[in-house]
């Protein structure tokens, strides 16, 4: 089963540090990411299974640089998936 999970981190080297502590803990996936407020809030979006998705956003979310917002969300419905896409798709210069 696909999920989703989410963590939103004020700056980039956050984010970054953020993402590949998540890559490292577990096996998910690097789906997008979203800057907002030029780079001063930024949000990345990884993809696996539900335990691995889970398990690599709170360890992302316990070793942090900074005070982040997270959610994991198993099974998302097809409108999320297609916001997600929407996402990646423009971070691909689709």
């Amino acid at each position: 089963m696909k999920s989703l999970g989410f963590i939103e981190i004020p700056s980039v080297t956050a984010a970054i540090d953020a993402l590949d502590t998540m890559c490292k803990t577990a096996d998910v996936e690097f789906v997008t990411w979203e800057r907002k407020m030029g780079g001063r809030l930024v949000t990345i979006i990884v993809q696996g299974n539900v335990s691995a998705v889970t398990e690599a956003v709170e360890a992302a979310a316990k070793k942090a640089m900074k005070p982040c917002v997270h959610a994991v969300i198993p099974n998302p419905h097809e409108e999320t998936l297609r916001m997600v896409e929407l996402s990646a798709r423009k971070f691909a210069g689709k």
